[in-house]
């Protein structure tokens, strides 16, 4: 197929801006173009906020006309001029960066949920990639996102009358996604090639502009590829691992062969967690091959500048291949670049059977991060089997807490309110800290709240009747249909995937008791639930049929609804309306938990887990914690806490939450209700945005990367993997000496000799580690070289003054040091006294 059969036809002469317009996904979160597509057809624009398929399905008989209008003249030309200046204003990176990001970030993750009219997404990891990117856009980071178009993408959800989920799959067709095939250099329809098992698969290049950013996204549905190969983007998160790891290659090799086509040079590589870790083999191949080296001084080279993130809380989570199935695939493309299947396992797995992708990415990278505090301890104990006898405590994991894109998310009346408080370019400046709503009166933040309840109980009395209401419905039509829900009652909010561990079953732990909640006259709850279970999930789906049961009850109907389909346009409408938000996985779980920061913009308040970023962000004035300060627990299966938990979030909602929200003034407002409101707005809104986030991966990961990957130039590579295997060489001979410690002005010196059989002093470090215990927390002193001992060969005297406990308490260790390594990550040689 052409580039001819993805031309958009001619338009009028004077509406020729509408094509960039159209699909530039910056309408998907700045919302001044809407009117400019309710304009051109307001049925298509409403049922699908779609501005490409809006500009496809007009007529050119409505076109020519609407090209003599004046009135759609002056919204059309605010518009263009509205982009034009947007995409030539100063931004937080042109003023404070000054480009030394180079030709930018190239980022890396198996889907991005931007928009409803791009459905390349299932959950968070998807979310947050689409917020990253316009966040990224917003401050003028130079990102180039890298992912797949899924010819059917994540299911799409209905329930049978029996409460049983459906799925559906639906086909994307490109032509009518927001997105235009890419041209490479000589101006024809980029293509790539991955070598598979026997055979060459192409895949094809498609780009969806958001904001100033690129996604560039890639598709095996060429007709010229085998049938089976043409479904290899099919949908996402195959169950299938021969599918998934078809995925992973076109992901990861194709991606990066992409960026080298179209002759990007991103300064960083950025995978947002395991599935791209190919990527990263590929990136370190064309370095090879540039330098005319070897795949060990390309990794070297290379991965200074490779940062990964992952989401996962449990090691069962990564993605692994069996061997057999590895090496079919991967050989070909392996033997390419004199590569074999054994150098990545033992990068990835220190020489276990499978081929762990998490591994790969991991062995691939300079650093690596999770995506809250609570995470990076989480992440520490499930990657401590990589680091051999490093504890848990020395896992070079860091974190970034996860951020939601603000303006993606806020409300038409929040909007309002915040630029009345803060300006109207609050949300793409820095936002360094909140912005107070002092100017803003308890009334106008409750009418504020009143008004998007009564907006959501509107839309979701609509999506019932499209449920067709009138099927299985219980005792009550009226019920079913949502005309029971009531625009001035508390309303609780529970949306995100089903699955045992996030626990949205906790409520249905004592159904009298919510009963109770729900029925009472004078203090009435309603909830409204979606989401969606895997597939393959029976126990996720087991949930979803509970809770529909549940809302059958005679009691509970018309009171609890649930939300069929759940995806990022209905995820919007319940974030802005609800009044809390409720979240109760399993601690430690919870990697993050973006959903709930997404009600902060817009004066809902969140009932959750201490967990994720909530364990961060809780005070007693900004809403409610189950079991706070929860401290970091061994990962696990154990469901010990959820009867305690569901009696503990039964209390809040009897004692604090219903309670608070009905107790009004003598104005009749509900005060205390509205001091968290605007405690929350104000101290957690601007902290737990994606503007924050984008920030902090520019000023404490990408910077400082670029500047140490700057001096692994060739040369230094080479020396890098001698200085390596000069280490690995001389380990195994290593030896302690003696040990001698004395109390000294309230401190203990101790004393070491070390033989270290041809290293110098200057290629260890020698430390003194003290756990945590009664006495203080934990410590890692290094030792200080003292002398050579005069008497043998290679050893020497090292010593240190640590805080005085018992003797003991403390063990010398040593481990590899060079200026330009990070240990452990790149070395995890380690060696203990005892």
């Amino acid at each position: 197929m052409t580039l001819a059969a993805y031309t958009m036809r001619a338009l009028p002469a004077q509406l020729s801006g509408l094509m960039p317009l159209a699909l530039d996904l910056r309408w998907s979160w700045h919302h001044g173009s809407d009117q400019l597509w309710r304009l051109l057809d307001e049925d298509v624009w409403e049922s699908t906020q779609n501005a490409w398929l809006v500009l496809n399905s007009v007529s050119s008989e409505h076109l020519l006309a609407l090209a003599e209008s004046p009135e759609f003249l002056n919204v059309y030309q605010a518009q263009t001029s509205h982009l034009q200046a947007l995409n030539e204003a100063d931004t937080w990176y042109s003023d404070t960066c000054d480009g030394q990001l180079g030709e930018g970030v190239a980022w890396f993750c198996m889907e991005y949920g931007v928009s409803e009219s791009l459905p390349l997404y299932s959950g968070g990891l998807g979310v947050l990639a689409g917020d990253y990117l316009k966040a990224a856009s917003d401050l003028g980071v130079p990102v180039m996102a890298v992912g797949l178009l899924f010819q059917q993408g994540y299911f799409r959800q209905a329930l049978s009358a029996d409460g049983e989920q459906l799925e559906f799959y639906p086909y994307n067709d490109p032509t009518m996604l927001p997105v235009a095939p890419v041209r490479d250099p000589s101006g024809e329809w980029a293509r790539v090639t991955v070598p598979f098992p026997g055979r060459d698969v192409r895949l094809r290049a498609w780009k969806g502009q958001v904001g100033r950013c690129e996604l560039l996204l890639l598709d095996a549905n060429d007709p010229r590829n085998e049938p089976g190969d043409r479904g290899i983007t099919s949908e996402l998160y195959s169950g299938d691992p021969e599918k998934r790891i078809q995925q992973e290659m076109v992901l990861g090799i194709g991606g990066w062969r992409l960026l080298e086509l179209l002759q990007r040079k991103p300064a960083v590589c950025h995978i947002n967690e395991g599935h791209s870790a190919l990527a990263l083999i590929e990136r370190a191949h064309c370095w090879q091959k540039a330098n005319q080296s070897d795949f060990a001084k390309a990794r070297l080279a290379t991965r200074a500048t490779n940062l990964f993130t992952t989401h996962t809380s449990v090691a069962a989570g990564f993605d692994r291949f069996a061997p057999e199935l590895a090496e079919l695939y991967l050989s070909p493309w392996l033997s390419e670049n004199n590569n074999c299947l054994h150098n990545l396992i033992e990068i990835a797995n220190g020489g276990s059977r499978d081929l762990n992708m998490a591994g790969v990415a991991l062995g691939m990278s300079g650093r690596f991060n999770g995506v809250s505090q609570i995470h990076r301890k989480v992440t520490q104990a499930i990657f401590q089997p990589w680091f051999g006898r490093w504890p848990a405590d020395d896992i070079p994991a860091e974190f970034v807490t996860n951020g939601v894109h603000t303006p993606s998310w806020d409300s038409p009346e929040s909007d309002a309110l915040w630029t009345r408080a803060c300006g109207q370019e609050r949300w793409r400046r820095p936002l360094t800290q909140s912005c107070p709503l002092q100017s803003i009166t308890d009334d106008e933040l409750w009418q504020m709240r009143r008004s998007q309840r009564k907006r959501l109980i509107s839309y979701l009395r609509k999506r019932l009747r499209s449920q067709h209401c009138e099927h299985k419905v219980g005792s009550s039509v009226e019920a079913a249909c949502g005309l029971l829900l009531d625009p001035e009652t508390l309303t609780l909010g529970f949306a995100r995937r089903f699955t045992s561990y996030k626990r949205p079953d906790l409520l249905l732990k004592d159904p009298e008791r919510l009963l109770a909640l729900l029925c009472c006259r004078d203090r009435p709850l309603q909830i409204v639930l979606a989401g969606k279970a895997h597939p393959h999930d029976a126990a996720g789906k087991a949930l979803i049929k509970r809770w529909k049961d549940f809302s059958r009850r005679p009691e509970a109907e018309g009171r609890v609804v649930f939300i069929e389909d759940y995806d990022l346009a209905v995820a919007n409408q319940l974030i802005q309306g609800v009044d809390v938000w409720l979240n109760c996985p399993r601690h430690p779980w919870e990697a993050c938990g973006t959903s709930g920061m997404k009600v902060l913009v817009n004066g809902g308040l969140n009932l959750s887990q201490y967990d994720g970023w909530w364990a961060e962000a809780w005070n007693e004035n900004v809403g409610w914690a189950i079991r706070p300060g929860a401290t970091f627990e061994e990962l696990s299966h154990s469901d010990q806490h959820d009867d305690a938990d569901a009696n503990e979030l039964f209390a809040l909602l009897e004692e604090q939450v219903i309670p608070e929200f009905y107790q009004l003034n003598s104005e009749g407002l509900p005060a205390r209700w509205l001091q968290r409101v605007r405690a929350s707005m104000d101290q957690l809104t601007a902290s737990y945005s994606a503007n924050r986030m984008v920030r902090e991966y520019v000023d404490a990961f990408y910077l400082p990367m670029i500047a140490k990957g700057n001096q692994r130039n060739p040369e230094t590579a080479r020396q890098l993997l001698q200085w390596q295997q000069q280490i690995a060489q001389h380990w195994p001979r290593l030896r302690f000496g003696r040990l001698t410690s004395e109390q000294k002005d309230g401190t203990r010196v101790f004393t070491l000799d070390v033989y270290l059989d041809g290293l110098s002093p200057e290629q260890v470090m020698i430390e003194l580690v003290a756990e945590a215990s009664e006495y203080g927390g934990r410590i890692v002193q290094p030792m200080t070289f003292e002398r050579s001992l005069p008497g043998a060969e290679d050893s020497y005297l090292f010593s240190v003054s640590v805080p005085d406990r018992p003797e003991d308490h403390y063990t010398p260790r040593i481990r590899p040091h060079h200026p330009l390594l990070h240990i452990p990550l790149e070395d995890q040689h380690v060696l203990w006294y005892r």
